[in-house]
């Protein structure tokens, strides 16, 4: 299983990996640095699944998800943001994505998220 992190904020990625890794051991994990890069890498890997920051330089998370979305409309996407307007939550949560996740993202909600990727995964 391959998995995109895009996330301006190297702690923030270090951190993701590390919980995913916890649930997901078999994982394959890469790293987007910001909305571009972010695009770039995905077409390059082709992930199973995205874990998207919404703020970001370059690209705003939303405008990158969208242009996944447009590319690879069946793209599996995770949103975690400090963002929590309600507007925000249900604008992105009109993408079709697999869940959003408020920041921080800690064991708890790595296991919630792990289990649904494994069974959507496995599905």
């Amino acid at each position: 299983m391959k998995i995109l992190i895009v996330d301006d904020s190297v702690f923030s990625q270090k951190i993701n990996a590390q919980y995913i890794r916890m649930f997901l051991k078999d994982a394959e994990i890469a790293f987007a640095n910001d909305g571009l890069e972010g695009l770039e890498r995905y077409k390059e890997l082709q992930p199973d699944y995205v874990f998207l920051d919404l703020l970001m330089p370059k690209l705003h998370g939303k405008e990158l998800l969208n242009l996944i979305k447009q590319y690879d409309h069946n793209a599996r996407i995770v949103v975690i943001s400090a963002d929590i307007q309600k507007n925000v939550r249900e604008e992105i949560s009109q993408y079709g994505i697999l869940q959003f996740i408020n920041k921080p993202f800690n064991e708890e909600k790595a296991r919630t998220i792990c289990e649904l990727i494994r069974d959507d995964y496995d599905g």
